[in-house]
C-alpha cells in the first residue's frame, strides 16, 4: 500500500504551501503510520512516498492561482538540486512494494535529491 505526499509538508518548518493542502499532507503521514500499525500483523506494510518536485505537466491545470501563495509557496524552491523524473519515484514505489523492502513498515520516504536537507 503507498500513499504519495509532497514534499512542501515534510520540510521541517511545517510547510509552506496552502494551510489546507499542508494539513492534508501531514495527515496522509499520519494515516500512513496508523496503517502500518494496524495491518503490520496480518502482513500488509504502508510506506509513502513524499516526492520533491519531479517533471510533469501540473501547472497546466492549476486555475486562477493566487499570485501572492504562489510567490510565498516558492520561497525556497532555488533551494532544490535538480527535478526529479517520474521514472525515479516509480522506481522506488517498486522497490517498496517488493520482498526487498520487507523490513521498512510505516515510513515516508522523501524523493527530493536532498530537498528537505537544505
Amino acid at each position: 500500500m503507498f500513499k504519495s505526499s509532497f514534499t512542501f509538508s515534510r520540510r521541517h518548518t511545517g510547510g509552506r504551501a496552502d494551510a489546507a493542502y499542508t494539513a492534508s499532507k501531514h495527515a496522509v503521514t499520519g494515516l500512513t503510520k496508523n496503517t502500518a500499525y494496524m495491518y503490520a500483523l496480518s502482513g500488509i506494510r504502508c510506506n509513502g512516498i513524499a516526492p520533491g518536485g519531479v517533471e510533469t505537466n501540473i501547472g497546466a491545470s492549476m486555475t486562477d492561482v493566487s499570485e501572492f501563495g504562489y510567490g510565498r509557496q516558492m520561497t525556497g524552491s532555488s533551494t532544490m538540486p535538480r527535478v526529479g523524473k517520474p521514472d525515479e519515484i516509480a522506481q522506488l514505489a517498486v522497490f517498496l512494494g517488493s520482498e526487498e523492502s520487507s523490513f521498512i513498515n510505516g515510513q515516508v520516504i522523501a524523493a527530493d535529491a536532498g530537498w528537505t536537507s537544505y
